[in-house]
């Protein structure tokens, strides 16, 4: 009896799998593709650098007063719009227009001190004139003495007293010159000196002046158009001379400071033409032009520059910032904001151009040559 195994009818042997080949279009199409993309990217680099480490700036005032005092009117709120010259706070102006009265009392005082010394250096000059008269006739009467002594016909005390009268009308003489030379002096050595060229009179007049200044400056405004920060300055609150009591952004100039890598400012300059984005407008796009090229990087303007020859040491490409003034943007364009990222692309090639065109010699036509 034969065995099931035995009957069952062999099975078919599988088929070989056939492998698919590649087309030799596609081995070469492939590597080449690669190669061009690469190719363009190395080309669009070395025509422009981009980077989206960049920031939108803004003028940034810390607003504080010339003057110290209690605040009286707050007139601007947070996030408000602001014009140049607009109140923004009111400082009490009532001790400052006493020191202004006080100062105007002092220049009267000033003024009429000068006319008070004039009157003295006309007065001593009478006294000088009399004093020397006085001298005279005790010289004669001396004179007068010492004959007759002479001839023993005076007593010797007459003499003395003829010669005390003498020492007499020199020192009046003397205090009298003293007391006009005094007067002169506040006067400038001279009578004549007008009040006004007075170096007392002067700093009264500077002092009024400064007072005058100081009332005015009771009234803080706004130093540029812009906008307020945050701010809680509130009525009642007392601030010192520069203190500061709130911040203002101002809205012109807005400008793009970019931060490049060292390696990519090989062919930058000045002048150059770029393309900015803000990340908070996509598809809104500024054009804008190379202001200027920091003279350092960031981190020597910092508070504790890297000690690179002290301890181990590793390379980093430091970053320059690069300031990019904007030119245009779209009609309807929005409001750019202080610390809004940006993504800056510049066109290496438009300063080349322009070097290339002021470096070309000119042009002679025909009918110039000889």
């Amino acid at each position: 009896m034969t065995s099931t195994s035995d009957s069952a009818a062999p099975e078919a042997a599988p088929s070989p799998v056939r492998k698919r080949r590649v087309p030799l279009w596609l081995w070469i199409a492939g590597p080449l593709a690669v190669a061009g993309f690469f190719g363009w990217e190395w080309v669009q680099s070395s025509r422009q650098v981009g980077t989206d480490n960049a920031y939108v700036k803004a003028e940034r005032i810390l607003v504080a007063p010339q003057v110290g005092g209690r605040v009286v009117e707050v007139a601007v709120g947070q996030n408000q719009p602001v014009k140049k010259g607009d109140l923004l706070f009111r400082i009490d102006a009532q001790p400052l227009e006493i020191a202004l009265a006080q100062n105007e009392a002092l220049l009267a005082h000033m003024a009429n001190s000068a006319s008070a010394s004039r009157a003295k250096v006309s007065g001593a000059g009478s006294s000088i004139q009399a004093a020397r008269e006085t001298l005279a006739w005790a010289q004669r009467d001396l004179a007068r003495m010492q004959q007759l002594a002479g001839q023993q016909l005076v007593s010797r005390k007459m003499l003395d007293d003829a010669r005390h009268a003498v020492a007499e009308a020199r020192t009046d003489l003397a205090d009298a010159i003293a007391s006009q030379s005094e007067a002169a002096a506040t006067l400038s050595g001279s009578a004549g000196t007008a009040t006004e060229d007075l170096p007392d009179y002067r700093a009264a007049l500077a002092m009024v002046a400064k007072a005058r200044l100081d009332l005015e400056h009771a009234e803080v405004r706004a130093p540029a158009d812009g906008v307020i920060g945050t701010h809680d300055l509130q009525v009642g609150e007392f601030l010192a001379t520069g203190q500061t009591a709130m911040p203002l952004v101002a809205t012109d100039p807005v400008w793009i400071e970019a931060n490049f890598k060292e390696t990519e400012l090989t062919r930058m300059k000045a002048g150059q033409t770029a393309t900015i984005e803000v990340d908070s407008y996509p598809g809104v796009k500024w054009t804008a032009h190379v202001a200027s090229i920091a003279p350092a990087s960031g981190a020597e303007f910092s508070v504790l520059p890297a000690q690179n020859a002290t301890g181990n040491w590793v390379k980093i490409v430091q970053r320059i910032p690069v300031r990019l003034e904007i030119d245009s943007s779209q009609a309807d364009a929005p409001v750019l904001r202080a610390g809004m990222s940006a993504e800056v692309k510049i066109d290496l090639r438009s300063g080349e151009a322009d070097t290339a065109t002021a470096a070309a010699p000119p042009v002679q036509s025909a009918a110039g040559r000889h």
